[in-house]
């Protein structure tokens, strides 16, 4: 019999990453925040630290894991425009500052290795290098998500949440909250600059009406009042908690909330890779269970995005069932 495969390398090299990624989105949140932004033809923003931790990130993972793809959100299209010359020369001094090697067009092209297709075949690593960047632009909530697929299953998963407390209950606490999870080993969370490990597990609560949701700021990411409609349903009268980013996944998993859900606003609208790898493992691995509205679970073999899929319903397992009945119940497609 085969011994299942480990990824303790792999592990270790995305935890690396990531908080380097997470150093540098401090650094220009401390100094450059302010006109390094790009606006991109979708209309959402793109900051200097998006293409910053994207080029640290995928530098580290072609330089230990070079047959390895990558999966991201940016490209360096615009960054290569000469009206963005100034935010280039913003972002190279950042990556510069932990990258020193790093020369501008390695820089680029490491922001370019991002654009690989995924698959349902092989192994390759999804990143978002800033997960709510608007968040991170108010300087609340944002995660920098790294995942590990092989053969269309996630089977690593790093969040690097900044600005989330360890302790939710101690707001004079320290700031910075890392989760990691591996597939079939549990989840466990960290202190940003600390080594220790916890494992994390989602709540017990089997009362819905008891409940706390979790779901996104902005509203043109997800209905709220359909939300609110299932809230309603379920009788719990808490106000929904809304935070940026794959954060939600980690106050999930850990127990905070028992509730992540998030209704498409437009009928074209696909998940993405990037948006969710992280997370998801991350909750499943605590107990918990993710899927979509239709309680199917994320497909991540299709591409960079879930094509197969619509929304999201994460839970702490217990509450899932019931809640996916009245998402049924007030679900309206757009």
């Amino acid at each position: 019999m085969s011994k299942d495969p480990s990824y303790d390398i792999e592990r270790r090299e995305a935890i690396a990453a990531v908080l380097q990624a997470c150093r540098l989105c401090g650094s220009v949140q401390a100094t450059h925040l302010s006109g390094g932004v790009i606006g991109k033809e979708d209309g959402s923003p793109v900051t200097v630290a998006d293409y910053g931790a994207q080029a640290l990130v995928s530098a580290h993972l072609a330089t230990r894991f070079p047959n390895d793809p990558l999966v991201s959100e940016e490209d360096a299209h615009l960054l290569r425009q000469p009206q963005n010359a100034r935010v280039k020369e913003v972002v190279m001094r950042h990556v510069a500052d932990l990258h020193p090697r790093l020369d501008e067009e390695q820089m680029l092209e490491a922001i370019d290795r991002g654009k690989a297709s995924g698959g349902s075949s092989g192994r390759f690593w999804t990143l978002d290098p800033i997960d709510g960047t608007k968040g991170f632009l108010r300087g609340d909530q944002y995660a920098v998500a790294l995942a590990l697929v092989e053969e269309g299953e996630v089977v690593l998963g790093v969040l690097g949440c900044p600005n989330l407390r360890f302790d939710p209950l101690n707001p004079r606490g320290p700031k910075g909250s890392l989760f990691v999870a591996v597939r079939g080993e549990g989840s466990a969370m960290r202190i940003m600059d600390g080594a220790e490990e916890t494992k994390i597990q989602v709540s017990t609560l089997d009362d819905p009406s008891e409940a706390l949701f979790c779901e996104s700021v902005e509203s043109s990411h997800s209905s709220h009042e359909e939300s609110a409609e299932v809230a309603q349903i379920l009788g719990t009268e808490k106000p929904p908690l809304r935070i940026d980013g794959q954060c939600k996944y980690g106050l999930l998993a850990r127990g905070d909330v028992s509730l992540y859900l998030r209704f498409p606003t437009r009928k074209s609208y696909r998940e993405t890779l990037w948006d969710h790898a992280a997370g998801c493992i991350i909750v499943q691995e605590a107990g918990g269970r993710v899927t979509d509205l239709q309680g199917r679970p994320l497909d991540f073999s299709s591409g960079r995005q879930l094509e197969r899929n619509r929304g999201i319903l994460a839970s702490n397992g217990r509450l899932h069932d019931t809640v996916l009945d009245a998402v049924q119940r007030v679900w309206r497609e757009p």
